[in-house]
């Protein structure tokens, strides 16, 4: 079985929830020595507001490019035998599961880290977005680790900036999805 058909990677319509048995039984093995799970629930408070429901909507093609690639990585980086991923969309009152993550493999130490890798990535890339609605209003939240992530690029572009760079522009004569291509031509580079 290819490693891509090893994985279960799903976004829920709304009012579906989570069934936590169907994921587990996807990544249990004879050989799993550890199957490790995330299950992220919509919590009762936060920062003392009481929490009614989350919301999340989401690119669901995009997403779902984005989760499998994710489960890619993962693999390229542990050794894993099944990865399992779901998440809600629509309304998740509290208490109920919004995203769930099941990881198996040989060892324990590789079904851990590979689980929280998911995790985090999938919080810092992928494109969900999530309302918390709260008793006296509602407001758009951003993940800690997408403004991380986001603070790291800022970072990478202040070291280019830093460099003293030439970028040229050259616009395409027949229609693309990106309109224009972008050559960055650095200080010694220049003929």
């Amino acid at each position: 079985m290819a490693s891509k058909d090893k994985d279960l990677v799903e976004i829920l319509e709304e009012h579906k929830q989570i069934d936590i048995a169907k994921y587990i039984n996807h990544v249990s093995a004879p050989q799993a020595g550890a199957i490790a799970t995330f299950s992220g629930t919509t919590r009762d408070t936060f920062e003392g507001k009481t929490v009614l429901e989350l919301r999340y909507e989401a690119y669901v093609p995009m997403a779902l490019r984005c989760m499998k690639s994710i489960c890619s990585s993962a693999r390229s980086s542990w050794n894993l035998l099944s990865i399992a991923v779901s998440h809600c969309l629509g309304p998740v009152p509290v208490g109920e599961t919004s995203v769930f993550i099941a990881v198996s493999a040989v060892h324990r130490a590789d079904a851990l880290d590979a689980c929280k890798f998911v995790i985090d990535e999938i919080k810092a890339s992928v494109p969900i977005w999530k309302k918390e609605v709260y008793s006296n209003g509602e407001v758009w939240k951003e993940n800690s680790e997408f403004l991380e992530r986001r603070m790291d690029l800022g970072k990478k572009d202040e070291m280019w900036n830093e460099k003293e760079i030439e970028v040229e522009v050259e616009r395409h004569t027949r229609k693309s999805c990106c309109g224009a291509k972008v050559k960055v031509i650095e200080e010694g580079d220049k003929k």
